[in-house]
């Protein structure tokens, strides 16, 4: 958990649940596996299973003690939404979310199937943005799901780009972040997918947001397109988080337990 994050698009990053299982191939250089496997050798508490996906239950009320407002990525470490994490963990997270009412939440996942399924059964909140990570054109169904979702503010993770998305549907999407991939063994990404990705998003009314290059050394690539940094945020990101009590009272409230204690989980696929 951390309160100064380097993600360009978010400002603290909270994990309540760390560790996954590869899905898609967006997964193949996981950043996120690196990073456990190096906490886990330095003897990090949450990182004792390495990347097996477990609950981290001491993490759950942890932005209730952030005073300070500020946008959180949940789960840079997971995915909320793996078939592993108990629909009652989902519901708790999502009550502390709506609860912490002056921070702005971005969850991001990359099981939408599952979102579509539940996202009746969650408390959804104005600050609470819903994102899924698409990273070529076979993985574009994502969307058609994410719209699904009753989430006023919904993005997508186009990161690490693979391929071209020519003819996106951006019906209902409010910010879309393109970023390639870094790290060992970085797949390149191409100047023209991205700048036909902006040019979609201008034409649509989408937030664009340009992450990175990537590369092996994503420092020396750096992050400008075109002659500059593309930091747009949707036009809600300026609103005071939590929203107004009208648009609270759009929401049904469901009440879940905050008791709910459980550490870790099987791993499995998915």
């Amino acid at each position: 958990m951390s309160t100064a994050s380097t993600i360009e698009w978010t400002q603290s990053t909270w994990n309540p649940v760390t560790g996954c299982t590869k899905i898609s191939p967006g997964c193949k250089h996981c950043y996120a596996e690196r990073m456990a496997l190096r906490l886990q050798a330095m003897g990090q508490s949450n990182y004792t299973d390495g990347f097996k996906l477990t609950l981290q239950p001491q993490a759950v009320d942890l932005p209730l003690r952030w005073k300070k407002p500020q946008r959180i990525f949940v789960n840079s470490m997971s995915d909320l939404f793996h078939k592993d994490v108990p629909l009652a963990f989902i519901q708790q997270v999502f009550d502390v979310m709506g609860r912490a009412h002056w921070h702005q939440f971005q969850i991001l996942t990359k099981r939408a199937e599952r979102l579509a399924e539940i996202a009746s059964q969650l408390p959804w909140r104005p600050n609470i943005w819903m994102g899924v990570s698409v990273e070529r054109q076979d993985y574009t169904f994502r969307i058609d799901h994410l719209r699904q979702t009753p989430a006023q503010v919904k993005f997508l993770s186009l990161e690490p780009l693979l391929g071209p998305l020519p003819g996106l549907n951006l019906a209902g999407i409010d910010w879309a972040i393109v970023g390639g991939e870094s790290g060992p063994g970085a797949r390149p990404m191409d100047i023209a997918w991205v700048t036909d990705i902006r040019d979609q998003c201008h034409a649509a009314g989408v937030a664009f947001f340009f992450k990175q290059w990537g590369g092996v050394n994503k420092k020396r690539t750096g992050r400008e397109l075109e002659g500059r940094t593309w930091d747009e945020m949707p036009e809600r990101a300026t609103l005071e988080a939590g929203g107004s009590k009208q648009k609270m009272r759009s929401f049904e409230r469901i009440t879940t337990p905050r008791s709910f204690q459980v550490s870790s989980v099987g791993l499995g696929r998915g």
